[in-house]
């Protein structure tokens, strides 16, 4: 079996793999004890080692690998051993020397010489099948994490959200208190009063909904991660992502998982194609085999003339070649075979298909993230402008220029700013994350997750596999790898007091 890009793909991905070294080796440790996921390389590591969805896509590779020493079985030699006891209840009239009862054993040995090609390419098939799997083993970790980064941020983001809700309720809350004063002196007008007490109403209610939205963005976190968020702390930088979308997709190309599936995938269906055609070509296989009977002393005398020892036990042993050529099969080798060519021919496609995917999946990423960068920049010069313009407005409002309408407009448009600041900086966020699972450099071993001992290695069970002969190789009855989160109490929508600022948090 070829497990190839691998080697050319690590040298591409070398500034990743280092870049989460360092910070990953300490994750990992705190995963070895428990411990809350406080940043994002520790919720990675804890995904990794408990989430259910990639240990069900490992188990299923185990599954793909047995097909390898099931076709190779087919190959190797095969032993039957038969018994028998036997009470002859009634003999016919004429036979003299009718046993009474017998005991037979016999041994029968057969291995396969020529079978067309069709245990070879069986075998082949079966190799390059489980290569698939473990590139489709590679996405579902991508994807898994692609998850939990989004998880991750969303938390953060909900969390960020709060904070500036209470903060708001509580300006609008100040702002009503003194607007009603004033009122009582005179200053101003009942309807001042009002448009501070609806701004405040629905500020309290914008609030709730936040909270509501936190909640559900740390329950999507314990479901991906298995342990509840607990003081998340901002991200680190992305690295490796490209300069351009041509460099990405030219990346993606070499490295996506799932286009890497599809390709090897469509070399297995040609595979198939020629152990359909072998079914018209002969069969060769050698063949030995011995019998034992034992008449225990009950297979009698004839009865006439001179007296007569019948041997009690009869033994037999032949051996040869046994070859068979199909002549006529109604058709059924040529139609299996065009059905094989059919199937290859749908994989082929199949590859076309996964490759423009990966490419839209790319660039439409790339152009993500490079409008969330840009929204970023946006969202920053608005909210330094709101703050700037709020502090004017209220100055203004000392003198009689500005109304309180005026005041709460401002405030309103500086919330706006800055939860769309936060809201661009997750999604560009994401959407670099999103970028590089789609050019294949955000797996496991991306992290490099190996040098601290905990990668999972498909490789052990597939040798294992490939190499087993003997009939009694039984593995361990399977157990849950996957956490429960059924003890984890139910999250709330508090925020740690020592979170970062909302405008702090990459």
């Amino acid at each position: 079996m070829m497990v190839d890009r691998g080697s050319r793909r690590a040298c591409k991905t070398a500034p990743f793999r280092k870049f989460w070294r360092v910070a990953l080796l300490g994750a990992a440790a705190a995963v070895a004890t428990p411990a809350s996921a406080d940043t994002l390389r520790e919720a990675l590591v804890q995904a990794y080692l408990t989430n259910p969805t990639l240990e069900g896509a490992r188990a299923q590779q185990r599954v793909t690998d047995e097909n390898v020493a099931i076709e190779k079985a087919a190959g190797r030699p095969s032993a039957d051993a038969t018994g028998q006891y036997i009470e002859f209840l009634k003999q016919n009239a004429t036979s003299f020397t009718a046993p009474a009862r017998s005991v037979g054993v016999g041994i029968d040995l057969g291995v396969p010489i020529y079978t067309g090609g069709a245990i070879k390419n069986s075998i082949l098939a079966a190799e390059t099948r489980v290569e698939a799997g473990l590139a489709d083993l590679r996405g579902t970790e991508s994807a898994l994490f692609t998850q939990v980064v989004a998880a991750y941020m969303d938390v953060i983001r909900a969390e960020a959200l709060v904070g500036l809700a209470a903060n708001q309720v509580d300006i609008l809350g100040v702002n009503f208190e003194a607007t009603s004063d004033r009122f009582e002196i005179g200053d101003l007008t009942r309807t001042d009063v009002a448009q501070s007490q609806a701004r405040l109403a629905l500020a309290q209610g914008d609030l709730q909904s936040s909270r509501s939205n936190l909640i559900a963005a740390r329950e999507i976190y314990i479901q991906l991660v298995g342990e509840a968020p607990t003081n998340l702390q901002p991200p680190p930088p992305l690295p490796n992502l490209p300069d351009s979308i041509a460099q990405a997709v030219e990346t993606a190309l070499d490295n996506n998982p799932d286009l890497i599936a599809a390709e090897i995938r469509a070399r297995a269906a040609g595979y198939d194609i020629d152990v359909a055609g072998a079914s018209r070509l002969p069969r060769v296989s050698l063949f030995a085999g011995g019998d034992y009977t034992n008449y225990l002393g009950t297979l009698g005398d004839p009865g006439i003339g001179a007296p007569v020892t019948i041997p009690q036990v009869a033994t037999s042993a032949q051996a040869g070649v046994q070859f068979s050529i199909p002549i006529y099969q109604g058709g059924l080798p040529a139609a299996r075979e065009r059905q094989a060519q059919a199937l290859a021919g749908a994989a082929l496609e199949q590859v076309i298909l996964v490759e423009r995917d990966v490419i839209a999946q790319v660039r439409s990423a790339f152009a993500s993230w490079q409008a969330a960068l840009a929204i970023v920049e946006s969202a920053q010069v608005a909210v330094s402008a709101a703050d700037l313009s709020l502090e004017g407005v209220r100055a203004e409002n000392t003198v009689g220029n500005r109304t309180i309408l005026d005041i709460l407009d401002a405030e309103r448009e500086l919330l706006s700013s800055r939860v769309q600041l936060v809201t661009a900086r997750r999604n560009a966020y994401v959407a670099g994350f999103s970028l590089l699972a789609a050019m294949g450099l955000a797996e496991a071993r991306d992290l490099s997750l190996d040098e601290d001992g905990i990668l999972y290695d498909p490789l052990l069970n597939y040798e294992r596999a490939r190499d087993s002969w003997w009939d009694w190789d039984r593995q361990p009855d399977p157990v849950t790898q996957s956490t429960r989160t059924v003890d984890i109490p139910a999250p709330d929508a508090e925020i740690p007091a020592e979170s970062e600022p909302a405008d702090a948090i990459y």
